[in-house]
């Protein structure tokens, strides 16, 4: 039984030693412009669904249904940070959402309308790791980002000034842009590389 056990110990150790090679060699792909691999999504794709399993709000949500002013709101903000990746009502895929090795669901093709709002929100505050769907909880208010999951939900029945958004996007003025975070007295500039 302990040559079991060792051998068993042994084994994990050659994996675990086999991992970390394969990552600092650089046979584990680090580019956009490759697949991911089998291992590679389903990993992401348990985690995920666990992950959202535990964390997606529920309903009651802390922001209901908005008036048509919200949807409007919420139509501004997906043009103005979404749309680049995830399309309009007539647009066709930009070279930023074909550039992704994973693509960017485009929501006139693939809406998000059958999931919950909750779970839209989820995705929308936090982002998802190992895509390019970034985070906005740290450059977007709540509200903000209810506004865009309900938008989204409800994007077969749009009020008429919402979907004249969705449909004219030319019409939306550019983001503001993110303020630049503010740093303590002697500090330089911030990085621009990560470690």
């Amino acid at each position: 039984m302990r040559a079991f056990f060792g051998g068993f110990v042994l084994a994990l150790i050659l994996v675990a030693v086999a991992g970390v090679a394969a990552v600092l060699t650089g046979v584990v792909p680090a580019r956009q412009d490759v697949k991911p691999g089998m291992m590679e999504r389903w990993a992401a794709k348990k985690s995920l669904a666990a992950t959202m399993r535990r964390e997606v709000p529920q309903p009651p949500y802390p922001i209901a249904t908005p008036d048509e002013a919200g949807f409007v709101k919420g139509a501004t903000l997906y043009v103005q940070n979404c749309a680049v990746c995830h399309g309009t009502a007539h647009s066709t895929p930009t070279a930023i959402a074909q550039g992704f090795a994973i693509h960017a669901p485009q929501f006139a093709k693939h809406g998000v309308d059958d999931d919950p709002v909750g779970e839209t929100y989820w995705k929308i505050d936090h982002g998802i790791r190992f895509t390019a769907m970034p985070a906005f909880d740290q450059t977007m208010d709540q509200q903000s980002i209810w506004q865009i999951a309900y938008f989204l939900k409800n994007l077969p029945a749009l009020p008429p000034r919402a979907k004249a958004v969705w449909e004219n996007p030319s019409t939306v003025a550019p983001p503001t842009p993110a303020p630049v975070p503010s740093r303590s007295p002697g500090e330089g500039p911030p990085s621009d590389h990560a470690d």
